[in-house]
């Protein structure tokens, strides 16, 4: 008989801040936290642990379900509900921003919420990382995922490790178009990066070892605006991840975030910003709405439980996660980024400090077109 596989889920949502889009207030969390508590007792969750990355609240959340699960995406929509009720009570800022429906029909996928799960035979020892993303589009996650699964100066396992140097398959989308392609790497390395380089269409949404290990990546590829038909802020995305033994490990995960990466997204997501690696307690947007903050928090996972630095056995959502990104290791990233930032900005209104007209979120632009057309001339 197969043994059962254990299934990872983050859901994630923005409904509501204090002072602009700055943070949940903590009822907010709170009543997440007891919502998750009542269907672990239901057994609808093996574990869970409730969080935030700037004004986004996220659901770490496992299960042996399986994907998709209406009972856990219903946990997750009535934690988003709940937490949107106490923020409208308060008049927060965008409460109940990216619930984008009255009528939940058992998945979040369309509803606003953005999602990344996995299921996988769980491993002796299987550490996992999660990612939260704040002020940012889901292609962030594609330069650095290149750099950790593509690249062997970077990560020296696609070299030395026999199950990494098998490779890994890469399932890209294409947000605008909703299609997606599976590729192979290394065979098709470059072909992926080419794909990719157009960040504002191609997205990573996972990545799978070809060692017969399951899923390695997954990352959370909806766009709340192509859903909306509007703006309602950008997508925030999540990206869960396996570590270790034929995976990368958890310090080529991390050390490329020492480098300095641009990502779309920013003030009012129409800006191209810096990512910033913090604590979530120091993910609160405090520079022109941002930077894009990067939060990363490091569990084991152990017989379908969460353990982290609490004493084994504890359960419940009261976990104590590794944070990855916190002390003074990252200070020279995040002066980095700062530095990065303030160039950006002394470009005001110019590219490459606002993004292209396409993937403006706020512009007046066809407006001022439409109100110069009978003034543009022909040059002879």
């Amino acid at each position: 008989m197969a043994e059962e596989k254990v299934t990872v889920s983050i859901i994630k949502a923005d409904v509501g801040s204090i002072c602009g889009h700055m943070m949940p207030h903590p009822a907010m969390l709170a009543a997440a936290k007891e919502i998750l508590t009542d269907k672990q007792k239901q057994g609808i969750l093996e574990d869970f642990y409730v969080t935030r990355v700037g004004d986004d609240i996220n659901l770490f959340m496992t299960h042996y379900k399986g994907e998709g699960n209406k009972e856990v995406h219903t946990a997750a929509w009535e934690c988003f509900q709940a937490a949107t009720k106490i923020s409208k009570s308060m008049h927060l800022y965008a409460a109940g921003q990216d619930i984008l429906t009255d009528a939940f029909s058992g998945n979040v996928k369309g509803a606003g919420p953005g999602s990344a799960e996995m299921s996988f035979v769980e491993r002796p020892s299987e550490p996992m990382l999660f990612f939260m993303a704040d002020k940012t589009e889901p292609s962030a996650y594609s330069p650095v995922l290149s750099r950790i699964f593509l690249d062997p100066f970077t990560t020296t396992g696609l070299v030395i490790d026999a199950r990494a140097k098998k490779g890994f398959d890469v399932e890209i989308q294409d947000v605008m178009d909703h299609k997606r392609v599976v590729m192979s790497s290394p065979e098709e390395t470059l072909s992926i990066l080419s794909l990719l380089g157009d960040t504002s269409r191609y997205a990573i949404k996972r990545i799978c070892s070809r060692a017969g290990l399951g899923p390695a990546a997954v990352v959370s590829t909806d766009k709340l605006n192509l859903t909306a038909g509007r703006y309602v802020g950008k997508d925030d995305p999540v990206c869960v991840c396996r570590a270790q033994s034929g995976f990368p490990s958890v310090g080529e995960y991390t050390q490329v975030f020492q480098n300095t990466w641009l990502v779309a997204g920013w003030m009012r997501g129409s800006h191209n910003g810096a990512f910033f690696p913090c604590s979530p307690e120091d993910s609160n947007p405090v520079y022109y709405d941002g930077p894009p903050r990067i939060c990363c928090l490091g569990f084991q996972l152990v017989n379908g439980h969460l353990q982290g630095m609490e004493p084994a056995g504890v359960k419940g959502g009261d976990h104590q996660p590794v944070d990855l990104f916190k002390g003074d290791t990252w200070d020279n990233a995040r002066s980095n980024s700062i530095k990065a930032c303030r160039l950006l900005r002394a470009q005001g209104p110019f590219q490459p400090s606002i993004l292209g007209a396409e993937e403006m979120e706020y512009t007046s632009r066809p407006a001022v077109l439409k109100d110069l057309k009978s003034r543009f001339e022909k040059i002879e």
